[in-house]
């Protein structure tokens, strides 16, 4: 075998879970092949590195043997190195700041003094605040 394709060999290495995700990675511009974007039909070769970006992270692997058929988890580093550098791994340990402001429905707009006290939790957390009032209004 001297050549897989890339869509075929990132389901069987483990970076997707289906073949149809790998797929539409690909699509999405999601998936690098020694630095050039690349279409599902692309075809890779021992010693081509493959970029993947999924989520915040950028995975990069080099391709050591070539494989058609999924792989359990333990013969992966067999096919492909991971070359990830550790500052990307990092970004999965990061906390994640997630900031909701939620008013029940029917509401309606928030008085002068529920204004402040969003204002307030927005400015704690170095946000712009934005000027627009409809952006408060229940909607």
């Amino acid at each position: 075998m001297e050549e897989v394709r890339i869509d075929k060999y990132l389901w069987a290495i483990r970076v997707f879970k289906t073949r149809s995700e790998a797929t539409d990675a690909c699509n999405g511009g999601k998936i690098r092949v020694n630095g050039a974007d690349t279409k599902p039909s692309k075809c890779v070769r021992r010693g081509d590195v493959i970029t993947a970006r999924k989520g915040a992270v950028q995975y990069t692997y080099k391709v050591l043997e070539l494989i058609d058929k999924r792989q359990g988890a333990k013969l992966v580093p067999n096919y492909a190195e991971n070359q990830t550098p550790q500052n990307e791994l990092d970004k999965l340990r990061a906390p994640v700041e997630t900031f909701f402001l939620k008013r029940d429905r029917g509401a309606g707009r928030p008085t002068k003094k529920d204004r402040r006290q969003m204002e307030s939790l927005w400015g704690g957390l170095n946000f712009d605040v934005p000027d627009d009032e409809d952006y408060f209004s229940a909607k």
